[in-house]
């Protein structure tokens, strides 16, 4: 016969409700009690039946998460992490791409807000008058772009691009450029104002191309444009677009890291395996992920008394490889 929560409740001398809380969120009940539930479900061999308990609550027991491009990869870290850390909840997660196409972001979501939960859009590209669209389908989380009246996982630029720019004029860097990402995309806007920043603080020239998609096709042609300006160094918008000024300077016979030094954001896997290995601002992908479920959670569960919409701010830094050193004297 199968084994049902009420059977594990009665062999524990607890109420069901306890039991369910110490198997499917145990950071809600004593330790104590955490270890008796789940030694006595494990030698009863006791399985969770999603279905039904989510059905019990009114919920399908699944999530939504929405994100640009899952070829992009800033992305599969935060992708993977949303779904673990939804299996730890015994949720299930369907994922969309847009495709890097703001239009196609609203459509996607009233799609999926009929079949689950809740969302996590993640560097939504959409204007302003479309996202708040998207935050009244239901609940909704966003990351990696603040949304007034809706929880938000934000990636604070500022310490990693100060970092950053702190690293180039040690170096002995006065003329630096930005590769700007996409002009619909809010993360472009907040690394861009926080390098001219540090950039104006620290004494350095700041000159800006683009904007550019995040693409490594990109980067190829943002570096035929370097090569007519005083930029000694450069910072990328992203990983792909730095990897492609990298494979551009070897074509040309140039030095990474003598003749430009070479920045990007994201410490992508990509960062550690180029050659040279690339100089890159990490960013908390998996703990964004993760976050952002919890988030989603808190909103779900407490929907009924309605709590202050949550913000969570994650740190960024730097990670220095060989893609940058000394200024070349000019």
């Amino acid at each position: 016969m199968t084994v049902t929560l009420a059977d594990v409740a009665q062999a524990c001398g607890l109420s069901p409700s306890t039991v369910s809380r110490a198997l499917s969120d145990p950071g809600r009940v004593s330790a104590q009690t955490r270890d008796k539930v789940a030694r006595v479900a494990r030698e009863m061999g006791y399985t969770p039946n999603r279905v039904a308990r989510s059905l019990s609550m009114g919920r399908t027991g699944t999530i939504g998460l929405i994100v640009p491009d899952v070829a992009n990869p800033f992305f599969p870290p935060i992708i993977k992490a949303v779904q673990a850390r939804a299996a730890r909840k015994d949720l299930v997660v369907v994922l969309a791409d847009t495709d890097e196409r703001a239009a196609d972001e609203l459509d996607r979501a009233r799609v999926l807000s009929k079949q689950v939960d809740g969302l996590i859009m993640v560097s939504p590209r959409s204007p302003e008058p479309r996202i708040a669209e998207i935050g009244r389908l239901g609940p909704t989380v966003f990351v990696n772009r603040h949304v007034p009246e809706h929880p938000s996982v934000l990636i604070d630029n500022a310490d990693g691009m100060r970092q950053a720019v702190e690293h180039l004029v040690a170096l002995g860097h006065r003329h630096i450029g930005y590769l700007a990402g996409p002009r619909r995309s809010w993360s472009n806007q907040q690394r861009h104002a926080a390098i001219t920043e540090a950039c104006a603080q620290l004494g350095a020239e700041l000159v800006t191309f683009g904007p550019f998609e995040p693409q490594v096709q990109a980067g190829v042609q943002a570096a035929d444009l370097l090569q007519g300006s005083q930029a000694t160094a450069v910072i990328a918008y992203d990983d792909l677009i730095a990897l492609g000024v990298m494979a551009r300077m070897s074509e040309r016979g140039l030095s990474v890291g003598r003749d430009l030094s070479v920045m990007g954001i994201d410490d992508s896997p990509l960062s550690g395996m180029a050659y040279p290995t690339l100089t890159s601002i990490h960013v908390p992908g998996a703990e964004a992920g993760a976050t952002a479920v919890d988030l989603l959670l808190d909103v779900l569960d407490g929907m009924h008394g309605e709590p202050p919409p949550p913000l969570v701010e994650l740190e960024t830094y730097l990670v220095v490889r060989s893609s940058t050193g000394p200024a070349p004297r000019r």
